[in-house]
């Protein structure tokens, strides 16, 4: 299992990442989009990093907009996994 990180090492990777944002054991993106159709096409773009690091995020689609949520469920908030997989879908 991963290695939970202290709240000094989430706010140092959090510096590097101004797209996203902490919520109790959660980081958290929005990214708005033209339509429901450039949103989704965004999302499908997740898939491949997603499953290349073995880490899912949280998904919610509102026509337009899409929230990414990362956190570590199995060990019970945020890890290294979170911000590596945040800074390649900062890239996207």
């Amino acid at each position: 299992m991963a290695a939970l990180l202290s709240d000094r090492d989430i706010q140092v990777q959090l510096s590097q990442l101004p797209d996203w944002s902490l919520d109790g054991k959660t980081i958290t993106c929005t990214r708005t989009f033209k339509d429901f159709v450039a949103a989704v096409e965004f999302v499908n773009q997740l898939v491949e990093p997603a499953e290349a690091a073995g880490h899912h995020p949280d998904l919610q689609i509102s026509y337009n907009r899409v929230t990414i949520s990362l956190s570590t469920h199995d060990a019970g908030g945020l890890t290294e996994k979170d911000f590596a997989l945040a800074k390649t879908i900062s890239t996207l």
